[in-house]
């Protein structure tokens, strides 16, 4: 299965998504001008992913801010990873961003998912 590993730009998210090294993060700022074109790649990853998981999967977000177009389909990055069978979300926000924090529980109340808040 092909690695995803995007830089970030000042834009973009870093998004490494490594099956054999068992990394699967999104850092970063997200307000790309065409949210639906960046994101449908790691879309398509995580479909391909789902067909033979790893048997354990924790999904790294360290999003420093994000556009209401990048909300949409990180929601749509968290449904999909709703039909892995035991995948973990690791939602990190910066010390005293009460904005993104409660991004991530807003989140974790429109899916099935396990999350895990890690403040740093």
């Amino acid at each position: 299965m092909n690695i995803i590993n995007l830089e970030g730009a000042e834009d973009t998210p870093k998004i490494i998504l490594d099956k054999t090294n068992g990394i699967f993060e999104i850092s970063g700022r997200s307000l790309p001008e065409d949210s639906q074109g960046f994101y449908q790649p790691i879309l398509d990853w995580i479909e391909e992913y789902g067909k033979d998981p790893n048997p354990s999967t924790e999904f790294i977000f360290k999003l420093e801010y994000f556009n209401t177009a990048s909300s949409k389909l990180i929601l749509d990055v968290l449904s999909a990873l709703e039909d892995i069978d035991g995948a973990v979300i690791q939602w990190y926000y910066l010390e005293d961003d009460e904005d993104m924090q409660e991004a991530g529980e807003e989140f974790s109340e429109l899916v099935d998912l396990t999350f895990e808040f890690q403040e740093y």
